[in-house]
This record gives structure tokens, sequence and C-alpha cells, in this order.
């Protein structure tokens, strides 16, 4: 990936500064992260060395706007790889569940990727060349009790990555669309939210990201629409 430019979105949180500081690790020549709050790049700062730093650019953008989302992919030099991890979580029964909150559902999980993708491989098309990994969720195929929100949009997630995989299959085209599906990744917020007993199943950030991190790779230029399942051992 030396000499690449990366989008990471979602680059702060508990499994982003992980993927993070493993792309900036292969050698690409530039990652350009969004945010919205300047506490969670501070401590995503505090744990790159000076030269990762210097690799690393900063955009402050609102990723349900689509004129922000446009403006920030056209300032990158190339868009070689997006990687969007980016995503929220709530749960709730389906006859209490407020409409307001499936709407943010799928702002933050569907709609997001939508929109990140579509500008992606808006340049991507100019270039013949991309990759691009979105995160779904094992409740996009085993959809649980009280998730119906959050699986119908993760599952949107797979539904588009797919039907971008079909798209870009042209002779001449380089570019895949790849998702994985994770369940519970092993984050320090979800230590909080849900306690340490269970966390041996869960799945590492590391792990997860050295998948990311191929699927993300020339190397993976034979694989496209997959839905990748990552349970740990759950």
């Amino acid at each position: 990936m030396q000499g690449q430019y990366v989008l990471i979105t979602g680059g702060t949180g508990g499994l982003g500064r992980t993927v993070t500081q493993m792309v900036l690790a292969a050698g690409v020549a530039g990652v350009t992260l969004p945010y919205r709050s300047r506490k969670s790049i501070d401590e995503l700062q505090a744990g790159l060395t000076p030269e990762s730093l210097g690799r690393l650019q900063l955009v402050a953008a609102d990723l349900y706007d689509e004129s922000q989302v446009a403006a920030m992919v056209d300032g990158m030099p190339r868009t070689d790889v997006l990687i969007h991890l980016v995503g929220g979580f709530q749960m709730g029964a389906t006859e209490t569940f407020p409409f307001s909150d499936w709407q943010a559902q799928l702002d933050q999980n569907l709609n997001s990727t939508f929109l990140l993708c579509k500008h992606c491989l808006r340049r991507m098309r100019v270039q013949g060349y991309g990759r691009i990994v979105t995160v779904g969720s094992r409740g996009a195929v085993q959809p649980g009790a009280h998730l119906a929100a959050y699986s119908a949009a993760k599952a949107g997630v797979v539904a588009l990555t797919q039907a971008i995989a079909q798209e870009t299959r042209d002779r001449d085209s380089d570019i895949t669309a790849n998702v994985v599906l994770p369940s519970v990744i092993d984050t320090p917020k979800n230590r909080r939210d849900m306690g340490e007993a269970n966390a041996w199943q869960w799945v590492s950030p590391a792990s997860l990201g050295a998948l990311i991190l191929f699927l993300a790779s020339p190397a993976a230029k034979d694989i496209r629409g997959a839905a990748i399942p990552v349970y740990g051992k759950a």
C-alpha cells in the first residue's frame, strides 16, 4: 500500500485507532481522517509517531452532509482506499422504538456509507483503481431481538457493498468492494458498557484490523462482494 492515499472514517474510535495505526504502519502516502471531536483526535495523535503524524490529514466533517463529504474526498490527492468504520448501535423493542431513533440508525450506519462510497467511487472510477471496505455486523445476517433498526441498517450496508462490487466488475477496472461482519469488538467502550466477563469471546481490534488491511490492499484484487464473518469465539 506504499504511496497510496487512504480515507478512514471512524478512525478515532476503539477499532478505528487500531486500524489507523496499522494503515500508517503499512507505509501509505497519506491518511485522511474526518473527525467531530477534538478530544478523540488528541487521543489518537498521542499514540502516533511524529513521522506518522506527518502523513495524517485531519478534516472536520459531517459525514451526513453530502457537500462536506464530496469536498473532503475531492481534497485528497487520490482516493485509493476507503475504509468506512463509522456506525452507531441502539437497541429497543420494535413496538416502542421511536421513529426518530430508527432514522438515526439509518443515518449512522447506512446513509453515511452510501455518501462515502458514492464520492470515493466517483474518484476511483476516474483512476481505474480503488478498494472499498465497509463494516456490517453479525446482526445483518443473524438479526436478534431488540436489534431491528440496527440489523436492518447493517443489512443495507451489506447489500450496498455487494451492489457496488457488481457495478465495478468491468474488464479494465481494479476496484473492489467488500464488507466485514464482526460480532462484539473488544473495545474499551464495550467493556465499560457490557462488562468484561465475556470479553474473551469478543473480536480483537488487531485481528479485525488485519483483515480490513488485507481487503484494502492490492493483494485482494480477486475478492469482490465478500461478506466476511468475524465472530471471535461467540
